[in-house]
């Protein structure tokens, strides 16, 4: 596979994974976005420079996220490699559970798909794939790539992943701490065999958070309800977790976004003004909260190589 472009510009979102009940399997895309430029450069150098989130800390050569995934994914396609010179601008944070390993990965493949003369020689599925393989499940990445609320799974084949309807009327909020936590520390404590009663109970949420997200908001509530990881990870994110309990005690429909420990909450523009009044008696900003109101992502990836017309931007 021939390379067709030397200059792309990508732009990923944020995305929050579980959604209470959907471990492993439901994930929403978010309006925060991590931005990435990639210029194939003849020197043998890669040069990452590095923006906002995560500025200072990751790698800043071949070690890379961004670059591992571009890399591997024009090996796969067969594509020749060359130096690299790659600006990430970040605004997702890092080790929040806001997806953040899941932008780098996919930036790095549609990146790499759109430096290929022909980029639909990599169709969606593929680059869910590559991505997974990252990722370890596609949770995360799936939204990332479609944009969005989806349903992702497992098969003897690879990953799989479907759209799922989100109504226009729910709106995020994440409340984000300065603590982080590493997404494997997370799954540790989580036990290998749960009461037959407790995981009955979460599929048959998970069951109805699809329809609360698609048409029954005032369903959203019971529809986040969890038993199979949350309380577990309750001693790993205390704060979050206090949060959490207090905005549901309320009637917020919150849950821990992916690993944690931001909380994710959805709601619809009749709640907001409750949930502000909530927050505004909970969270201290001494104590390193902070906000972020969202609207949910319906593009997901989207890439642009610079020499085409501003404005025009090509999803999957």
């Amino acid at each position: 596979m021939q390379l067709g472009a030397d200059h792309v510009v990508v732009r990923v979102p944020a995305t929050s994974a579980n959604l209470g009940p959907g471990f492993d399997a439901l994930g929403l895309a978010l309006s925060l976005y991590d931005e990435l430029e990639v210029q194939l450069v003849a020197a043998d150098e890669v040069v990452v420079e590095v923006e906002g989130e995560g500025a200072g800390e990751v790698p800043s050569g071949p070690d890379h996220l961004v670059v591992r995934a571009l890399r591997h994914t024009l090996e796969l396609a067969g594509a020749p490699q060359t130096g690299l010179h790659l600006r990430c601008t970040n605004a997702i944070p890092h080790g929040r559970g806001l997806g953040s390993s899941a932008a780098a990965v996919v930036s790095g493949v549609v990146a790499a798909r759109s430096l290929l003369a022909d980029p639909y020689a990599l169709d969606a599925t593929t680059v869910l794939r590559i991505a997974t393989e990252f990722e370890g499940h596609p949770d995360n990445a799936a939204p990332a790539i479609r944009g969005g609320a989806t349903v992702a799974w497992m098969t003897d084949d690879g990953p799989r992943a479907v759209d799922l309807e989100v109504d226009p009327r729910i709106g995020a909020t994440a409340l984000v701490p300065d603590a982080r936590l590493a997404t494997t520390h997370a799954r540790h404590v989580l036990p290998d065999l749960v009461p037959h009663a407790d995981a009955a109970f979460t599929a048959g949420r998970a069951a109805l958070l699809v329809e609360a997200l698609a048409r029954r908001p005032e369903l959203l509530l019971d529809a986040t309800e969890d038993r199979l990881h949350q309380d577990y990870r309750a001693g790993v994110m205390a704060a979050s977790s206090e949060l959490l309990r207090a905005l549901r005690a309320e009637g917020i429909a919150a849950t821990i976004s992916g690993a944690g420990p931001t909380v994710l909450a959805l709601t619809t523009a009749e709640q907001a003004p409750v949930l502000d009044g909530i927050l505004a008696e909970l969270i201290d900003d001494v104590a390193g909260w902070r906000a972020v109101r969202l609207d949910v992502d319906t593009d997901g990836a989207q890439t642009r190589r610079v020499l085409d017309p501003p404005g025009r931007s090509a999803g999957l």
